[in-house]
């Protein structure tokens, strides 16, 4: 096969796995690159990050500038969780810091405490609705490491998730799964800056 034919395929069977995530029949890369290769009838499989990008450009086309309204009230919510989370240490992860949310996206926020219920009692505090809380154990490098989950419903119909994790982790960066990269996120004080400068900027690898 032609390096040409074979990058061919890949860009096809990336558009795809992103239609079969975008429209929900999926909900893993891996399952979607999979199906989308079998349906396409081809042994091409596209990494996580052509999937990724391929998935931006679907949203971008279907939404248009509904997307971009909406990226900047999601912006606007997860800096008011941040906010009232403040002496927690949050930071904004997810499709909401990278810039490419969706009309479905939900929140994604990770904060520091020794005892999670404590991020859960200031969000109550401060009048957010707590759908569901749930304590997970995941591995990472071999070990496992508890992280407490709380979800939220906000007005707006948006779901936030605030992942707490113990403060021993706060200095630790986690390689993205999706696009290769470290995810930083972003603090309170670098959100306030990006609402202020560039509300729609966005974090891809280059």
């Amino acid at each position: 096969m032609s390096h040409n034919r074979r990058g061919t395929q890949r860009r096809r069977v990336a558009r795809e796995s992103a239609q079969l995530l975008y429209t929900g029949q999926e909900k893993e890369y891996r399952q979607a690159k999979q199906r989308a290769a079998e349906i396409l009838g081809v042994n091409v499989l596209p990494n996580n990050a052509e999937i990724a990008m391929e998935l931006n450009r679907i949203a971008e086309e279907r939404e248009g500038p509904r997307r971009h309204r909406n990226l900047l009230q999601m912006r606007r919510e997860a800096l008011q969780i941040m906010q009232s989370l403040e002496s927690f240490s949050p930071i904004l992860v997810g499709s909401v810091w990278r810039g490419t949310a969706r009309l479905d996206s939900d929140i994604d926020i990770v904060a520091y405490a020794q005892n999670p219920r404590e991020v859960a009692s200031t969000l109550e505090n401060a009048q957010y609705a707590i759908t569901k809380t749930d304590a997970q154990v995941v591995t990472k490098h071999g070990m496992n490491e508890p992280a407490f989950h709380i979800y939220l419903d906000l007005p707006s119909g948006h779901q936030a998730e605030i992942v707490v994790r113990s403060p021993e982790s706060v200095d630790q960066r986690v390689k993205c799964e999706i696009f290769g990269d470290q995810i930083t996120g972003l603090t309170v004080e670098q959100l306030r800056r990006i609402q202020r400068d560039n509300p729609q900027q966005k974090f891809l690898p280059t």
